[in-house]
Formats: structure tokens, C-alpha cells, sequence
């Protein structure tokens, strides 16, 4: 740390290594208003597009009339040298433990502090029970999960509001505090294709859903008209707010990532109940590792067993038919996985052909799989901007196939025009024994 000789120590000087999420909420928890901390730039990894913005001084309180910059963590090393930065902070998910520490030694080789912040300082407490849903990877199964427990919580005829973990890509000042209860919400705050994903089921469902930049302001806004907050995770990211329930999915078509990511392996250790998910798909050999895996991390977790049936709405374009798969966009890309939902739909459905469309991507599609191979085959439901829209779009007509099947949880023909029919492999929650859930939720609401 930097000191005068005499007289007020100088600030420590900070960069908060993020990803347009996580990264603003430690920020406004830890660092906004604390005079004895200088936060000198955000960097951005994960998410296409989002370095070379500010966060605007309207959010970054009294200290930053400028905003602070965001750029690029390619620019790390340099950056901690040039400005002399004293700590590093990481403040993003889904990423492996070996890389972690990875940045962990460019940033100490630069001659930065490495800063990992835990939940006693980030979690912001509810005057309302919260129910977290969280999980040990992307593409787990939390859009189900979290639909499956509101509509549990709403048969106990309490009013459920969600509160999304942040995805705010575009407009930072005009994303503080977002409220979607209608399709027309989404329109309204120009929703990339992730963000859809994420809040259409809601909306769906009747629940209203919260997200946005400022998660105090959010949170509070919420618990205005909720008798329960639920939090819907985003990757495997820690809950914002202190649960009453904690609940982490974990994948048993992923066997060992639950101990092998950050901050996936905290959930498991800090969970009151632990779902296996995709049992239906998944091999018993897998599911009794994940099982054996879980007891080891967190014993007194809760274990159950979960299937994710799929069904597809049009099988009659499907069977016998050349198909293009389109999945959920970040399962496909740091979440490393090489199918979802639709791939299992369009096997069920009887697809005479999976084609691959990796040969006609165009642009940023095709960027997509250079930085992810594991993606090719399948087509990512890419759309973090009107341009990779257009590229998914002109991707998908120029695919030879009969027809498109959709693995990702929002009718893609409200936000894409294309050539081909498409139908949506849609996918819910079924406990293997019922009632499992409900009994764990009904502990905390009855209290």
C-alpha cells in the first residue's frame, strides 16, 4: 500500500477484473463511497463488446465525478504496472480454478495485492425470506429450477418476485433499476437475446422479475410487492443477497467441475440443498460421483435428484428431417458444454440429421467458434447486440436444412427472422421424488 510519509495515507489503488456483472456489485458494496480506496478501472472479459464504456459517475457516488473507465483484461499486466495499482480484485464466475490463479500470478508478477471478496461483505441482507438458486457451472438448469420453485412458492400462496443476477450490456445509467412484468418490458429496455432468455420465462410464469446495475436499489424496490425474493442466478456466480435457502444445482454430464470452478465449488460448500440435475440424461456411474463429490465438499447439504424432460412443440418438423440446433449462447461458450436441451430434443424427436453449422457461420459467429470449439456442431444462440443478431440470423439461411429446433428458454421468432420453420425444444424440473423441494422452501416461509 502506498503511504506519505506523513500526514493521510494515500488511497490504495484498485482495478476490479469483471465481466459486466459481479465486478459492479462488489464496487457498489465494498468500494463506492470508501475514501480510502481509488477504484483507477474495470476490466471486461466473457461477454463480447463491453470494454471501452465508463461506469457513469451517476453510479460510481461522489469519488468518481469522471466514471471509471472499462477496459479490456487483455490489457491487465500493463495496466497494473503503468498506474502502479496496489490490489486486483476478481470479480467474475464460471472460470476454472487453474485460471483463476492464473490471473492470480500475472497480477501479483505485475506487483498487485490479488483480492478474491466473500459473501459477509457482498451480501446484501433482505427484510423479506430469500430463496437463492445458484449452481456449480453455466447451462446447469437454473432457468428451470427457479421457475419450478416460484410456482412452489406461489401454490403456497405467497407472492413471488425474482431478482436476476446482472446483465447489463448496454446503457449502464439506464439499467440501475429495471422491472419486467410484460413482454413490452423487454422492448422497452432493448433486451439482448441472453437477457430474454432469462426473464421471458418469468413473465410467463407471472412473476415479476428485477435486474439491473444497483442491487440495493433493486432489492429494495422488490421487497415493495414480494412476500419472497428469489434469487435467479447467473453462471455460477455467489447470490447477491443472504439466502434463508441456498440451493446449488450441480451437472452430472459434467462430472468433477462442481469442485474444479470459482465460484461453483463455494455454492456446493455453502448450500442447504444440493439438486443433481439432468438425471435423465446423465449415467448413474456420473450421478454417484457427483453424489460422492458433494458429500465430500458440503455433508450437510441436502441431496436431490432432478430430471430436465424435454419436449419439443412441433416433432412433425423435426422427424425425418436435416435440422440446425440453436442452444442457450453462454452454455455453449464459458459454460463449455457441446449440447443442450435442443440436441436432446431433436434426438427424441427423430432428426434424420444434426447439421453442422460451423462451415456458414458469418462474422461474429463464426468468431465464436474460433474462441470456443467446443461450441461447433451446435449453433449458440449468439445476440449480445443487433449485429451478432443479423450474423445468427444470416448464419442460420445460409445452413442447408429443413428446419430450425430451438434449445434456449424464449421463443427466438419474437427476436429472429428467418427462412426456415422453427420449433422449440422446451424443458421443465421433475424431482425424482416429489415434494422434496416444497418441504425445504416451506422451512423458511413458515418461520
Amino acid at each position: 500500500m502506498s503511504h506519505h510519509d506523513q500526514g493521510t495515507p494515500e488511497p490504495t489503488t484498485v482495478v476490479i477484473l469483471g465481466a459486466a456483472g459481479r465486478d459492479f456489485h462488489n464496487f457498489n458494496t465494498v468500494f463506492r463511497d470508501d475514501p480510502r480506496y481509488r477504484v483507477v478501472a474495470f476490466t471486461a472479459t466473457q461477454i463480447p463488446d463491453i470494454d471501452g464504456r465508463r461506469y457513469p459517475a451517476s453510479l460510481a457516488g461522489g469519488l468518481y465525478p469522471d466514471g471509471i473507465p472499462i477496459v479490456d483484461e487483455s490489457g491487465l499486466d500493463a495496466l497494473i504496472a503503468d498506474e502502479g495499482i496496489d490490489v486486483a480484485v476478481f470479480s467474475y464466475s464460471d472460470i476454472a480454478h487453474v485460471d483463476v490463479m492464473h490471473l492470480a500470478s500475472r497480477c501479483l508478477a505485475a506487483g498487485a495485492d490479488y483480492w478474491m471478496l466473500g459473501g459477509r461483505q457482498t451480501m446484501i441482507r433482505s427484510t423479506k425470506p430469500v430463496v437463492a438458486v445458484c449452481a456449480v457451472r453455466t447451462g446447469v438448469g437454473k432457468s428451470q429450477t427457479t421457475r419450478y420453485v416460484a410456482q412452489q412458492l406461489i401454490d403456497m400462496g405467497l407472492k413471488v418476485v425474482a431478482i436476476r443476477h446482472p446483465m447489463p450490456y448496454g446503457d449502464l445509467e439506464k439499467q440501475v433499476c429495471q422491472r419486467y412484468a410484460a413482454y413490452e418490458d423487454l422492448d422497452r429496455y432493448e433486451c439482448t437475446i441472453e437477457e430474454r432468455e432469462e426473464y421471458e420465462p418469468h413473465i410467463d410464469s407471472g412473476v415479476v422479475i428485477y435486474a439491473g446495475v444497483d442491487y440495493e436499489v433493486i432489492l429494495r424496490e422488490a421487497e415493495k410487492e414480494a412476500d419472497v425474493i428469489l434469487w435467479d442466478g447467473g453462471n455460477n456466480d455467489l447470490p447477491f443477497y443472504a439466502a434463508d435457502l441456498f440451493i446449488t444445482l450441480v451437472d452430472p454430464l459434467r462430472p468433477g467441475n462442481e469442485a474444479a470452478y470459482h465460484p461453483g465449488e463455494t455454492n456446493v460448500r455453502m448450500a442447504d440443498v444440493c439438486i443433481i440435475a439432468k438425471c435423465d440424461v446423465a449415467t448413474p456411474e456420473a450421478i454417484a460421483q457427483v453424489t460422492e463429490s458433494v458429500r465430500a465438499l458440503n455433508p450437510r447439504a441436502r441431496i436431490v435428484e432432478a430430471e430436465s424432460p424435454v419436449t419439443v412443440e412441433h416433432p412433425e418438423l423435426v422427424a425425418g428431417k436435416r435440422v440446425v440446433v440453436v442452444e442457450d449462447g453462454p452454455t455453449l461458450t464459458h459454460g463449455s458444454m457441446s449440447f443442450g436441451a435442443g440436441v436432446v430434443g431433436a434426438r427424441q424427436a427423430g432428426a434424420a440429421e444434426i447439421v453442422d453449422p460451423t462451415p456458414y457461420a458469418v462474422e461474429s459467429i463464426a468468431a465464436t467458434y474460433v474462441k470456443y470449439p467446443n461450441a461447433r456442431g451446435i449453433l449458440p444462440a449468439m445476440g449480445y447486440g443487433a449485429e451478432q443478431v443479423h450474423d445468427l440470423e444470416a448464419t442460420i439461411d445460409a445452413v442447408p436444412c429443413d428446419a430450425v429446433v430451438a434449445g434456449t428458454p424464449i421463443d427466438l421468432t419474437r427476436v429472429l427472422s428467418v427462412s426456415k420453420p422453427m420449433t422449440r425444444a422446451r424443458y421443465n424440473l421433475r424431482e425424482r421424488i416429489p415434494g422434496q423441494l416444497k418441504e425445504a422452501l416451506a422451512g423458511i416461509v413458515t418461520r
